[in-house]
C-alpha cells in the first residue's frame, strides 16, 4: 500500500493549520507549526489568493491529510459516500470518523492516526472480540473495539491512554479507560464531527 514518508510538520504548514499529525508533540511548544506558520518553499510568508479550483483541492488535501489516506483510498472513500442515501459531503465525514484507525485515535489509545495504523495491522485491537488489522474497517453503531488483554502492557498504548485527558472526544464515541475499552454510539452527525474541513467544496472538485 502506498503511504507517505515525508516530513508531516510540511503538510500541516502547507495546509494552513494544524492537522495533529504527531500526537503530542502538536500540543506542545515544540510544533513545527507554531513556529513556522508560513507555507513551504522558497517564497516564505507568502500566500497568494486561490482560484475555486485552488480552494476546492486544499480543502480536499487538507481533509486527506488529516485522516492520512493517499488519493486512492480518499477517491474510493468518496465513491461509496456518493452511493449512500443523504448528503454526499457528510456522508464522507461520516465514514472517515468511522474508520478503525480514526475510532483508535479519538479513543486515545493511539498517538495519532499513524500510530494507530501501525497497531491496528500489527493486531493489537479487537472489534466485537474478533481481531481486526485492517485500519480502514468501517465501525457500525454498538460496535465494541477492545485492546488485546496482553497490549494492554505496550508502554506506547499505556502512555497515550495517560495522555488522552486533553484530547476533546465527540459524543458519539463512549470510552471506559479503566477497561481499555470504547464504542460507537451512533452514526456522527456533521455537526457533532469536529472538522473545520469544508466537504461542499470536496463534492465540488469530484463532481467536476
Amino acid at each position: 500500500m502506498a503511504k507517505y514518508n515525508g516530513p508531516v510538520c510540511k503538510l500541516c504548514r502547507r495546509e494552513g493549520g494544524k492537522l495533529f499529525l504527531k500526537g503530542d508533540r502538536c500540543f506542545s511548544d515544540k510544533c513545527s507549526y507554531d513556529k513556522r506558520e508560513y507555507a513551504p518553499g522558497e517564497h516564505k510568508g507568502i500566500r497568494r489568493k486561490l482560484s475555486e479550483y485552488g480552494e476546492q483541492l486544499r480543502e480536499k488535501q487538507k481533509l486527506k491529510r488529516t485522516y492520512g489516506l493517499m488519493e486512492k483510498q480518499f477517491k474510493k472513500t468518496y465513491k461509496t459516500a456518493e452511493r449512500m442515501n443523504g448528503i454526499t459531503g457528510e456522508n464522507l465525514l461520516s465514514l472517515l470518523e468511522r474508520r478503525l484507525d480514526n475510532a483508535v485515535y479519538t479513543m486515545g489509545f493511539a498517538v495519532s492516526r499513524k500510530s494507530a495504523r501501525l497497531l491496528i495491522t500489527h493486531g493489537h485491537f479487537l472489534v466485537n472480540g474478533k481481531k481486526v488489522n485492517i485500519p480502514s474497517y468501517i465501525l457500525k453503531p454498538s460496535e465494541k473495539i477492545s485492546v488485546l488483554e496482553n497490549s494492554k502492557k505496550l508502554e506506547v498504548i499505556k502512555n497515550s491512554v495517560d495522555s488522552s485527558a486533553r484530547k476533546t472526544r465527540p459524543e458519539y464515541y463512549e470510552v471506559i479507560t479503566e477497561e481499555f475499552t470504547g464504542n460507537l454510539k451512533s452514526i456522527p452527525l456533521r455537526d457533532e464531527i469536529i472538522s473545520t474541513a469544508n466537504e461542499k467544496l470536496i463534492v465540488e472538485l469530484y463532481s467536476k
